[in-house]
């Protein structure tokens, strides 16, 4: 916990000069050191301009001052602002001063985790500034508005107050042993069991999608030479990025490209084509491609329109990771007068299309947003940000809810089993976290937020 004494001080406008600079300060000296500064009473939530002065009564600069006092304020301490130019210097400056009149340099993270420690919001919309700040798509600021917002953490009390209620039912039972009296049939907890994994599971595909928005989902250039990988690539991303020639094995190692289709961020990387090779340098890109797979969501599979998928394609499909979703390319359709279309064939999409003239470009990005479960634009406007320990957490809850199914019989199995869910669930929102996890998370946030 921090000490409630501490104030703290950090320029919050990022690096460089500007038109406007922000120095905030947080903490119970935050009115001293602002009215020092400015050398006027200050009014709460009024922007006033003054000039800012040091210590010896020289100007610095003049602008804005704000003072929000607590507990109605972003960290629930009193808070100041002072709007300034935005010169390095000048920003600087103010921030020296502050902090020889008794305020400590903040910490990457201090003034949204005094947020947090006030209970100003939960520990999923502490996470969710910092992946506003970094969001680099639309779509991901609104899923990351969307949390800030208190969205997931909703979804996540709402599931914990009927978890709760189940567990104190269950564990009344248990108080009367000797009752001829069934209990968990007359209180139907299987049935409620069952209610609460299907809310868990789809809890746990949005959260999925939130991941993804989040860190980019990653789609992998895969087939053999010369079927038009460098070609594709350069069309997703509008830009020559890789070398095109019709000599097989031009690319031998990774080029990546990010681009963003309908606001979600895509990592498109193009490998070296799969095939036996001699030469040194092109068998290095070849393990380069199958790391890649390794770490992808998506493989876009090529081959050439006309001659479809061979003997030499199933046997790559065998080697591919379990998990990764494939996407078919028919390349070239140009060279044999095919139109664009998309097929099925056992589940899996096949797109017509040509890497050398676009046609077709479209149906593959609808087909990429289809798998992922980003093709209703109206609907992802619901969509939340969701972190990796997130997932994590949600899995070891809905893992604990089947065991619970799976030992119906046993009260006390059962009411263990809601106590472990109810403990990773609240590990979500920050109820019960571990103060080594607090600074990790907050560790990663820029200084002054």
């Amino acid at each position: 916990m921090l000490n409630a004494l501490n104030t703290i001080a950090a320029i919050s406008t990022a690096v460089g000069n500007g038109g406007i600079g922000v120095v905030r300060i947080s903490g119970e000296l935050s009115l001293k050191i602002g009215e020092g500064i400015s050398g006027s009473k200050l009014i709460p939530r009024v922007a006033n301009f003054h000039n800012f002065k040091d210590s010896q009564d020289n100007l610095i600069d003049q602008g804005l001052i704000l003072f929000f006092p607590a507990p109605n304020s972003f960290t629930g301490e009193d808070i100041i602002e002072f709007h300034c130019h935005g010169g390095t210097v000048v920003t600087q400056s103010i921030l020296e001063i502050c902090l020889e009149m008794g305020a400590d340099l903040a910490e990457p993270g201090d003034f949204t985790k005094r947020a947090y420690l006030n209970n100003k919001i939960d520990l999923t919309q502490a996470e969710s500034v910092a992946d506003l700040i970094n969001a680099s798509t639309a779509e991901a600021v609104k899923s990351a508005a969307n949390s800030l917002s208190g969205k997931f953490s909703i979804e996540i009390n709402n599931l914990l107050k009927n978890l709760i209620e189940l567990r104190m039912y269950v564990e009344a039972c248990l108080d009367f042993p000797e009752e001829d009296i069934d209990f968990i049939s007359e209180g139907k907890v299987k049935d409620k069991l069952k209610k609460l994994s299907k809310i868990m599971t789809n809890i746990m595909h949005s959260a999925s999608q939130g991941q993804l928005l989040r860190d980019g989902i990653s789609l992998v250039l895969v087939g053999q030479p010369n079927v038009g990988k460098s070609s594709l690539l350069n069309q997703l991303s509008g830009e020559d990025k890789a070398i095109v020639t019709e000599i097989p094995g031009t690319t031998r190692d990774l080029i990546s490209s990010n681009i963003s289709l309908n606001g979600i961020p895509l990592n498109i990387i193009d490998t070296a084509g799969l095939r036996k090779t001699d030469d040194p340098i092109e068998k290095f890109g070849i393990e380069k491609t199958w790391s890649s797979l390794e770490k992808g969501h998506i493989a876009l599979f090529l081959v050439e329109a006309a001659s479809g998928i061979t003997e030499y394609e199933r046997s790559i499909l065998k080697k591919l990771p379990k998990d990764i979703k494939k996407i078919w390319i028919f390349n070239k359709i140009d060279l044999i007068k095919e139109k664009a279309q998309i097929t099925t064939d056992n589940n899996e999409k096949i797109v017509y299309l040509s890497a050398k003239t676009g046609d077709g470009l479209d149906l593959l990005k609808q087909v990429i947003l289809n798998s992922i479960g980003f093709d209703n634009n109206e609907g992802n406007q619901n969509k939340f940000m969701a972190r990796k320990r997130h997932l994590e957490a949600l899995e070891k809850v809905f893992k604990s809810l089947k065991n619970a199914e799976s030992n119906i019989d046993s009260a006390e199995l059962v009411a263990e089993e809601l106590t472990i869910s109810q403990r990773y669930l609240s590990s979500i929102t920050g109820e019960f976290t571990s103060d080594d996890l607090l600074g990790e998370i907050f560790s990663k946030f820029c200084i002054g937020k």
